[in-house]
């Protein structure tokens, strides 16, 4: 049976990994196809925001499993909609401001919103199928 740190840092390394492989996709697509446009937040924040997020999310939920809790789905959830709102105030800034194409920034913050919650959803459910 593995115990929380040694899937904690297995975990960690695979954020790590799977977190430097979106930003340098990222960066290279937007550094080709869109450097004309001046971005409202940098995606070095936005990266950094979402691998945070994570790591705290399923250190909770690897955390909760380990110490014999065998059902968290209500907990992650929770947490799911917690991170939803946390993302919410994270881009208030964005949304109150008198920027005239918002689009783009958006859609920078969500489409690697949607990779980091396939990679949670990967991840817990690899937690969980661990003897």
């Amino acid at each position: 049976m593995k115990t929380f740190k040694t899937i904690q840092i297995q975990f960690l390394i695979q954020l790590i990994v799977v977190t430097v492989v979106l930003f340098a996709t990222h960066n290279y697509l937007l550094y080709y196809f869109v450097s004309t446009k001046t971005l409202f937040f940098p995606i070095w924040h936005i990266y950094g925001f979402h691998c945070f997020i994570t790591a705290i999310l399923c250190s909770i939920l690897n955390h909760r499993f380990s110490s014999g809790h065998k059902n968290i789905f209500n907990l992650f959830m929770g947490l799911t909609i917690l991170k939803m709102i946390l993302a919410i105030v994270f881009l208030l800034p964005l949304l109150v401001s008198d920027l005239e194409n918002k689009q783009p920034d958006v859609f920078n913050f969500f489409i690697p919103y949607f990779l980091f919650l396939w990679f949670e959803i990967f991840s817990v459910t690899r937690i969980l199928r661990t003897p």
